[in-house]
């Protein structure tokens, strides 16, 4: 099997490197690479050309769900990889993309996420695990769901359910392709042996966003009317506690009110775009 791997980018310069890093040092190579660029204006395409295994391509469309569907509808390999530009990606990864795949009744598999520069990066990676767990324990047969930092599905499996894909703002994209796979017979899997670690980046964000943005999780699935919604509401409960917890110690005691009723836009939310 060729294992393509896709990354949307939209200026990307803090994390992109990294993330190409552990992709090279894969104990078995990917078929391919495509970076897609969606309208950087920072130094992220010019890290990524010092990486020849690179393929870079364009998608003026605003919006991760465009940069992710144009880079699918590119990539040759049997196999799509997705994820972030932020994602590290542990050794073997491709070759437990591999082995989960020799299940041909496998369409799709999202895994588990470590976090790299949070204040207690085991305890939160442990509680993010037991919710990945719960949470897919609980989802019905035709309610898994994936997750665009650590993904990877059959090209196949793409070219039967893209047309049939929600292009609308405010929605997850990865959880909206999980949805439709499902719909047309695919089966999705959570295998917490597929790891990749990821930035915390999303809590710089001011917390009006970060609670805007976890909320686009069930209403995803109430836009899909899955009942599996309900049980995501405990883990958006953790994502709010533990995001005060983060920004109150990252930050001294005289910027803590200020900081948090802020609304301290870090980055576009890849869940906006231009129709």
């Amino acid at each position: 099997m060729k294992v393509s791997i896709v990354i949307p980018v939209y200026n990307e310069q803090a994390h992109l490197k990294a993330c190409l890093e552990s992709i090279k040092a894969q104990t078995i190579s990917p078929f391919e690479v495509i970076v897609v660029d969606n309208n950087s204006t920072d130094d992220t395409l010019e890290l990524a050309k010092q990486f020849n295994f690179v393929t870079i391509i364009s998608e003026k469309r605003q919006g991760v769900v465009h940069a992710r569907s144009t880079g699918f509808n590119v990539a040759k390999g049997d196999i799509i990889g997705r994820i972030d530009a932020d994602t590290i990606l542990e050794k073997d990864w491709i070759l437990n993309v591999k082995r989960i795949f020799k299940d041909k009744t496998i369409s799709a598999v999202s895994g588990r996420i470590n976090y790299y520069d949070c204040i207690w990066p085991k305890l939160s990676s442990k509680l993010d695990l037991f919710f990945r767990r719960w949470l897919a324990s609980k989802m019905k047969q035709d309610e898994m769901f994936l997750q665009g930092a650590n993904m990877a599905l059959r090209r196949s499996a793409w070219t039967e359910v893209r047309r049939y894909l929600c292009y609308k703002s405010m929605i997850h994209e990865d959880f909206d392709l999980a949805l439709h796979l499902q719909d047309e017979g695919f089966r999705v899997v959570f295998d917490d042996s597929l790891l990749v670690s990821i930035s915390t980046r999303r809590f710089k964000d001011g917390p009006i966003d970060i609670f805007k943005y976890a909320m686009l999780s069930p209403l995803t699935y109430k836009k899909h009317y899955k009942i599996s919604r309900f049980y995501m509401y405990p883990i958006i409960i953790l994502i709010l506690s533990f995001y005060l917890i983060i920004r109150i110690n990252a930050r001294t005691k005289e910027n803590i009110l200020k900081d948090l009723i802020s609304r301290n836009k870090y980055r576009v939310n890849p869940a906006t775009f231009v129709e």
